[in-house]
């Protein structure tokens, strides 16, 4: 019995002691394998081809490259349609498109890139780096015909959370959007001289849309926390983007202006108005940022451009957590912090992080995509989709703006994607 006794005391030691299975490394590399049954129905997977062959015959759509990897292995990436339609050119799957807002979730890395250093914390007032957001002031009233407004002072002032989480009152909505123009604020991107110091200088003097903190609104926040990167670093912020998240993650063709060696793979970009039919787009500034102008303004909320796998790269750093390509870009638990939603209901059912939408539940009926993924994109037409629960990215490139086709194309890959899995 006493025998026995020590017998059972000794099994958890000999559980402890024996080889633990080794947590799957992720992968720093993307791989490609034309066999991807054991994760998908491949005769449903060809769906993607037939649907975006499809608006692209119905004239919908001017073209477009979809990328879809699972565990780090390329499962579909194909190229449809015409980088140049009037031309005659062919989409290929390395052409370079304007990934407008996708900028932004690059330059918060980058940004949390110092935050990890302990070169700043979220709470901190933004006026403490940059003191022309020393009064933050808050629209009362807006005269259309003088273009005069009236303002109070905010409640409190803007932190580097409020900032990362679009909730600093700061909106290109409405009359804000034309008060912006008028003070020489350009909100998206601009062919004419002027710095991102100077830009968010000039966009500090500009009244709220609503105090800090008291929802969320959308708008330029990105840049302001670019300006943030590169008063920490000493930096201007694309060589700031460049050594801490473009160059380690092998993204060699992204960029805020295209060098003249590869400006003819940027596609044009097509607007479909209402009623049709689809045609190149007349709007010069958007047509022509990447490759014209001063090529002084680097907008970190709008103002890059480059190819799919590049970005495909960057989703899957996040999905690998912190980590792609040999580099770690970013710890585990900042990244975990990041995926948090970080504005409560104010967003309604989609929540949103510190650079992304966040799939809450209250969102599971309205989408196929898996609670806890992240989403985002640019106004242009591009759209990624991070997927923890499933290991899985998936992205979709098209440059079409305005698209009053009724077809929401990021939805369209994103049922065609999902339906395929086993």
């Amino acid at each position: 019995m006493k025998h026995f006794f020590y017998l059972l005391l000794l099994i958890p030691c000999l559980f402890a002691c024996a080889p633990q299975p080794a947590e799957e490394e992720k992968p720093q590399h993307f791989t490609h394998n034309p066999d991807v049954s054991d994760a998908f129905d491949t005769a449903r997977l060809k769906r993607i081809d037939n649907a975006f062959q499809r608006v692209i015959d119905m004239g919908l759509a001017p073209h477009a490259v979809t990328f879809v990897a699972h565990k780090g292995r390329i499962v579909h990436y194909k190229a449809y349609g015409w980088r140049n339609k009037e031309k005659g050119i062919p989409c290929q799957k390395d052409d370079i498109f304007r990934i407008a807002s996708q900028t932004k979730a690059i330059a918060v890395v980058g940004l949390m890139t110092l935050f990890e250093e302990g070169c700043f914390q979220l709470d901190e007032p933004i006026k403490k780096y940059i003191p022309a957001f020393s009064n933050p002031q808050v629209l009362v009233s807006y005269d259309t015909k003088s273009g005069r407004y009236t303002t109070r002072p905010a409640k409190c002032d803007i932190t580097i959370r409020h900032l990362i989480t679009h909730t600093s009152g700061i909106s290109y909505n409405g009359v804000h959007w034309e008060i912006a123009r008028k003070a020489g604020v350009p909100p998206l991107n601009s062919l004419d001289s002027i710095t991102l110091e100077e830009m968010v200088n000039r966009l500090a003097r500009l009244p709220l849309e609503h105090d800090p903190g008291e929802r969320f609104t959308y708008s330029m926040n990105i840049d302001v926390l670019g300006r943030l990167a590169e008063i920490l670093s000493g930096q201007d912020v694309y060589t700031f983007l460049k050594e801490r998240v473009l160059e380690p993650l092998g993204m060699h063709d992204t960029y805020f202006y295209l060098p003249d060696d590869k400006a003819d793979r940027l596609v044009t970009l097509y607007e479909y108005p209402e009623g049709g039919p689809l045609i190149p787009s007349s709007n010069v500034l958007y047509q022509t940022y990447p490759v014209a102008g001063a090529k002084t303004l680097y907008s970190t909320g709008a103002g890059m451009s480059g190819t799919i796998e590049d970005y495909a790269k960057f989703c899957q750093m996040v999905l690998n957590g912190g980590e792609f390509n040999g580099h770690r870009i970013l710890g585990r638990k900042t990244l975990e912090m990041m995926q948090q939603n970080g504005v409560g209901d104010l967003r309604g059912e989609i929540g949103f992080g510190m650079a992304w939408d966040v799939f809450r539940p209250g969102n599971a009926h309205n989408t196929i995509v898996s609670e806890g993924s992240m989403r985002w994109g640019g106004m242009f037409g591009t759209d990624y989709i991070i997927d923890p629960a499933e290991d899985l990215i998936v992205l979709m490139y098209m440059n079409l703006q305005p698209n009053q086709t009724g077809v929401n194309f990021k939805t369209l890959l994103h049922n065609v994607t999902y339906q395929a899995l086993k």
